[in-house]
Order: structure tokens, then sequence, then C-alpha cells
């Protein structure tokens, strides 16, 4: 995993973390990085300093409970839950055979690695989804 300092076009500053260089690379040129402020799909990486670690006590922060609340909301609120049928509602996004639309559901490990060796960009969320009835 690999943190990048990014930029959208109105200038809001932000980070994120990717599974590679080239996986960030994929998600942008599919529209997938949205700026967290204006939601904007023109993002660039800021220059940064690399985070160097001699001491094996140092570890990664962690993400507070106040940003993982607001990053569920924002995700709740702009994407459709598809739930278990995430895999196949991906699969057949990326294929064209539905129109692409922002979704989060859910996925076991295996058809989730599927999919990225496939080339569909998808990211793992860092909390479990609500159930949604209708």
């Amino acid at each position: 995993m690999i943190r990048f300092h990014l930029k959208c076009d109105q200038n809001h500053a932000f980070d994120s973390w990717f599974q590679s260089g080239d996986a960030f690379d994929k998600l942008v040129a599919a529209g997938m990085v949205t700026c967290t402020s204006c939601g904007s799909r023109k993002v660039t990486k800021s220059i940064m300093a690399p985070a160097v670690s001699t001491s094996s006590e140092i570890t990664a922060p962690k993400p507070t409970e106040n940003a993982i609340a607001a990053l569920r909301d924002k995700i709740e609120a702009t994407s459709d839950y598809v739930g278990t049928g995430f895999v196949k509602e991906a699969r057949d996004m990326h294929d064209g055979v539905v129109p692409e639309r922002p979704i989060y559901g859910e996925a076991n490990l295996k058809d989730a690695k599927k999919l990225v060796d496939d080339g569909i960009p998808i990211v793992p969320l860092p909390f479990m989804p609500r159930k949604k009835t209708n």
C-alpha cells in the first residue's frame, strides 16, 4: 500500500491510500478517484516526501472514527448499495452491459482479487456496509 498526497482542480488537498502507483493511475483513468471536498474527478498527485521509518515500533496512522463515519455517510449518500451482487454488477459495468454508476457492496477476497486481476478498478472500504432493505 502507498499513500499519495492528492490535489484536485479546485486546489483541495487530501491524502488517500492505493495498492500501488499503477493502481492509482488506473483508478484515476477510470474516474474513480474523487476529491473528498468537492467530488471533482480531476485529481493529480502532489509532491510529497517519502515517509521512512527506522523503528519497528512506529506504525501507520489509523483513520479516526469520525473520518470513517464521514466516509461511510458520503458513500451511502452518493452510491448505490448492491449487496452481495457487487462482483456481478462491477463486472457488468466494466463490460458495458449496464451503465456505470457509483456502487458499493460485498465481495469475498477471492472474487475481489479476480476483479482487480481483470483490470476492474475497485477499492476496499474501511467499514462493513450497513444492510439495506427495500
